[in-house]
């Protein structure tokens, strides 16, 4: 075995690190992917939830204090420490997390959602993950997190309607307050306190953060990646509904897809992690997105739909692999944290936005305008992606 496929496998402490801090990073998600469908029923019968505004309002605060919270953390955790402010962060999380759960009004709901939301950890999560792996391999420690990301997302649309039927949407948020009490508990006891010393603010030029042409294109593709997600997934479950699936039935379709998304992406990691290849494997993952949401909204069988789904996951895990690795290698190093934190507002402006706008394509047109949109979206970002240098590993 050669001296590079040793140094390119994860170590034992980079294997520990990638999967717990996956899960942790999961868990914000899970505030927006386990609700989503369930959560406009059980708001409409609150008090005040007639009026459907709120509703949204409710739904959406959550995206919005993620958004506006990302960057202040990222930057608190490269002067105060990763651990410190995540362990924060979920403190918040589970606290407007338990508010929710006992939340009598719409009102109410919608103040404890936005508690809910400003407990956004997910860059000083991915900046840790960055701090404690090496170079040449944190392509394939991110890919966890990708894969996290799209298995929290179908999971949720599966199990949702299961958890709704036996502990009731109130038991949901009981549920992830939970489990950000359990994310501190890893974060503490199994996360080493092995991060580097690349805090100095008397030294941080913050600029270097923002001016960056490449790191913008970064956070173009995270925003264009999840706004298509959320409006996508707007308009699917009809289009699903309409071929017979009720909604007890969609993780038949849900399930197979997003386990060949997640098969097929390991070997296209590695493969542009080895040979420094990244550029290329994000621009294939773009063109799959674009391919699926063309399929999808040309397709009115569904053997079509399952093979659009299937190339949308593969590229959906690809991206969401290689995109916070690019983000780690481009960023300077003491603002890795900074870095992450423009990059996670604009993943939940992409959230945010993306609901917005597939809600109104549908009311307005039909789920066909929806995939249209993800679709022309996708070949913006394409074209944005080829101006990316190659990105190769740091010496």
């Amino acid at each position: 075995m050669s001296k590079f496929q040793v140094r390119s496998r994860l170590n034992s402490v980079e294997k520990k690190v990638s999967v717990v801090l996956s899960i942790v990073y999961s868990l914000r998600l899970l505030g927006i992917f386990l609700l989503l469908p369930v959560f406009s029923l059980y708001a409409s019968q609150l008090s005040g939830g007639d009026n459907r505004f709120w509703i949204g309002l409710a739904f959406g605060l959550y995206g919005l204090m993620q958004a506006a919270c990302q960057l202040p953390l990222g930057v608190l955790s490269d002067r105060f420490g990763r651990k410190k402010i995540i362990v924060a962060g979920l403190s918040v999380f589970a606290l407007g997390s338990f508010l929710c759960a006992f939340a009598d009004n719409i009102i109410f709901l919608s103040i404890a959602r936005a508690i809910q939301g400003a407990g956004a950890v997910s860059a000083a999560v991915t900046a840790l993950l960055a701090d404690l792996t090496r170079d040449e391999v944190r392509t394939r420690a991110m890919s966890l997190i990708g894969a996290s990301i799209g298995l929290t997302f179908s999971g949720s649309l599966i199990i949702a309607p299961v958890l709704d039927r036996f502990i009731g949407v109130s038991g949901v948020f009981i549920l992830t307050g939970v489990g950000a009490l359990l994310g501190i508990l890893l974060i503490l006891f199994a996360i080493p306190n092995q991060e580097n010393a690349f805090r100095q603010p008397e030294k941080m030029n913050f600029s270097a953060a923002f001016a960056n042409l490449n790191l913008w294109r970064l956070n173009f593709g995270i925003f264009a990646l999840h706004a298509a997600q959320m409006a996508m997934f707007v308009a699917l479950p009809f289009v699903l509904q309409d071929l017979g699936f009720v909604k007890a039935d969609l993780w038949k379709i849900y399930f197979p897809v997003t386990l060949i998304g997640v098969i097929l992406m390991i070997p296209a990691v590695i493969v542009g992690e080895v040979k420094h290849k990244l550029k290329a494997v994000l621009l294939l993952s773009i063109v799959l997105l674009g391919l699926a949401q063309i399929g999808l909204a040309s397709s009115v069988t569904l053997i079509p739909i399952i093979i659009a789904l299937c190339l949308y996951f593969i590229g959906l895990n690809i991206a969401e692999a290689v995109l916070p690795s690019a983000v780690s290698k481009i960023a300077p190093p003491n603002l890795k944290g900074t870095a992450m934190g423009i990059y996670n507002t604009a993943m939940s402006l992409g959230l945010f936005s993306g609901s917005v706008i597939g809600g109104l394509l549908l009311q307005r047109f039909d789920s066909t305008s929806v995939f249209y949109f993800c679709s022309g979206l996708m070949l913006l970002w394409l074209v944005v992606s080829l101006f990316l240098p190659q990105i190769i590993k740091k010496q």
